[in-house]
């Protein structure tokens, strides 16, 4: 069997920053190529990079938010992308504002099917949500690491809340732990 820790994807990073001022969204909006503001329907300006691939929200309060990277690499590459364009804008931004992971959401594979019945019963309700008629996966919320994971019948997870990669490793070493105690990894 693959070990399910093999099968991990980083789908989405998020992560936020600031530049310490606020911002004229409007003018930023006018001189920043690509940029989209549309106050009436979001209030940050949205800023796609394309390589890496990522959004940045930018709000009037000079808050930064970086989303859809794929690596924790990416979301400092991206958010770099943005501060360097903001610089060409002349508004001052320190040389390394602080970048913060916010949540990295991960997928993973456990490589069979599993009875979410018996796995919401031998985990007990403390931990667990599954409500099957309002969404087909068991939200399973862990302590040590401090995320959610989603549990499918077909043996895939999602697990967010992580805020290093190294998160969605220790939280599947768990569910296959546990999973195995209670004799559910059959």
């Amino acid at each position: 069997m693959t070990d399910p820790k093999e099968t991990i994807n980083i789908e989405n990073v998020v992560a936020s920053t600031g530049i310490g001022q606020e911002l004229d969204l409007q003018s930023v909006a006018m001189d920043l190529e690509g940029a989209d503001y549309d106050p009436e329907q979001f209030p940050g300006l949205v800023y796609r990079t394309q390589n890496p691939k990522s959004a940045a929200l930018i709000f009037r309060s000079g808050k930064i938010v970086c989303t859809g990277a794929k690596s924790t690499a990416d979301v400092h590459e991206s958010l770099h992308i943005v501060f360097d364009k903001l610089r060409d804008l002349k508004i001052s931004v320190d040389e390394e504002p602080e970048i913060v992971v916010q949540n990295i959401v991960t997928s993973a594979d456990l490589g069979k099917n599993l009875n979410l019945n018996a796995i919401a019963i031998g985990l007990g309700l403390e931990n667990i949500e599954y409500e099957p008629e309002q969404f087909p996966g068991l939200v399973y919320r862990l302590d040590d690491p401090d995320v959610v994971a989603l549990l499918f019948g077909s043996g895939k997870l999602v697990i967010t809340g992580g805020k290093q990669p190294e998160d969605a490793e220790e939280a599947v070493d768990v569910i296959v732990s546990r999973l195995e105690e209670l004799g559910l990894l059959g």
